[in-house]
């Protein structure tokens, strides 16, 4: 019997994969070789045509559950994995019944926890994934999602203008609700603190984990850096009526951190002496809905941050800050961000994504003006940087090959 596909996007080559094998049995020569990270179910990496596909055999229930669950994430704009179908109905060649199958988007230049871990990282690489973590987890708490299984094995990772953007790509266990109780917020983070500190002790059993970080202390930072957010972004300020250019400055102050205001409610003490103000924050990515309104470019929110202060300093530098934005943006994307990409080998474009080759050339050339003490051109920046740093940057696009590279487990079970 065939199996019963659904998917909002139909693909015929979906037939043609052997379903009638058991996931971990699936042959070579359907494979990608991309790392994986830790699951308690089979996971493979497919090609089909250009595409790569995650596939995840699980329960019926399950997968029907969790592809529902990630359509509607993906509709309220929270970062995470693209469902493109669910498989029910497989049965082997002894005609035993076999679980069902959830398929999902590989994110093309995403990485799991583990893998980042195993390179040469910065002292702070720790620090700056529970950063990454938290924010997602802020937003997802924003939207009225309890994960329930918050970990670094349920999120993948990219690098976004030097630091990292999370992603979810497990919501097995998540639910959606109207908003959240600070009951269940805490016990989300509960979760995330047991689940990462024992992450990272598995890490560092491996010889993975910088020898001065600390499995529990870093672990604890998530819960911390998540209530800075939070406050942030939802905290109560009362002040004088005379300081109601505060009300600017905390607008700025959410749209630092990546957020929009969509209203602010203002309340009048009887005195009239003072104003309380609590913004309502609709959806995380200003600088980069900025940066495709104005350019089509669609990047992660740090790397339009940055490519947004390159624009802005192009204008300034062209004397055309009072020109029409969107004419100076254009120019600026034909003279100097499309150049510069375009100029990477081919052989070389699969380092990195073209947004974090522009930013790391940015910061390639500040570092050699700085040595140099003077200015140095943008050319002569991009020509050193291919030839010195891109090349011995990992490989971080999708990479189809024979198999599928599984990090090992080493200490600690999930």
């Amino acid at each position: 019997m065939s199996p019963a596909i659904t998917t909002a996007r139909p693909e015929a080559a979906l037939l043609d994969l052997p379903w009638s094998t058991p996931l971990e049995d699936w042959p070579a020569s359907v494979l990608a070789a991309l790392p994986r990270g830790i699951s308690r179910h089979v996971v493979r990496f497919v090609r089909l045509g250009t595409k790569v596909l995650a596939i995840k055999e699980i329960k019926s229930e399950l997968a029907d559950r969790e592809y529902g669950m990630l359509r509607n994430l993906r509709r309220l704009g929270v970062p995470c994995v693209e469902p493109f179908g669910v498989v029910h109905g497989r049965t082997g060649a002894d005609g035993r019944p076999l679980d069902s199958c959830l398929v999902t988007r590989h994110l093309q230049f995403s990485l799991p926890y583990r893998v980042l871990f195993s390179q040469s990282l910065r002292p702070d690489t720790a620090v700056r994934l529970m950063d990454a973590l938290a924010l997602l987890l802020v937003r997802l708490h924003l939207d009225g999602f309890w994960w329930g299984d918050v970990s670094l094995s349920n999120a993948l990772f990219r690098r976004d203008a030097g630091a990292f953007a999370a992603y979810l790509v497990d919501a097995e266990t998540g639910e959606l609700h109207p908003q959240l109780s600070d009951g269940q917020r805490q016990h989300d983070l509960d979760i995330a603190q047991v689940n990462i500190a024992g992450e990272l002790m598995d890490l560092d059993a491996g010889g993975f984990l910088e020898d001065q970080a600390d499995p529990f202390e870093v672990a604890a930072s998530i819960i911390e850096r998540y209530h800075s957010l939070w406050e942030a972004l939802t905290g109560t300020e009362r002040f004088e009526v005379g300081d109601r250019w505060r009300v600017d400055e905390r607008i700025r102050r959410l749209n630092d951190l990546g957020f929009d205001v969509d209203e602010l409610t203002m309340t009048t003490d009887l005195g009239g002496t003072q104003i309380q103000i609590t913004p309502k924050v609709v959806d995380a990515g200003h600088h980069s809905r900025r940066l495709l309104r104005l350019t089509g470019l669609d990047v992660g929110e740090n790397q339009a941050r940055r490519l947004l202060n390159d624009l802005d300093a192009y204008a300034a530098a062209t004397d055309r800050q009072g020109d029409d934005e969107e004419i100076v943006a254009h120019d600026w994307l034909t003279r100097i961000y499309e150049p510069i990409t375009r100029s990477v080998p081919r052989e070389l474009t699969g380092r990195l994504e073209p947004a974090e080759i522009f930013h790391e050339v940015l910061e390639h050339r500040w570092y050699m003006s700085e040595l140099a003490g003077h200015d140095i051109p943008i050319d002569e920046a991009l020509a050193d940087y291919v030839a010195t740093v891109l090349p011995s940057k990992p490989v971080e696009k999708s990479v189809v090959g024979v198999d599928t590279v599984e990090m090992p487990v080493i200490a600690w079970d999930e």
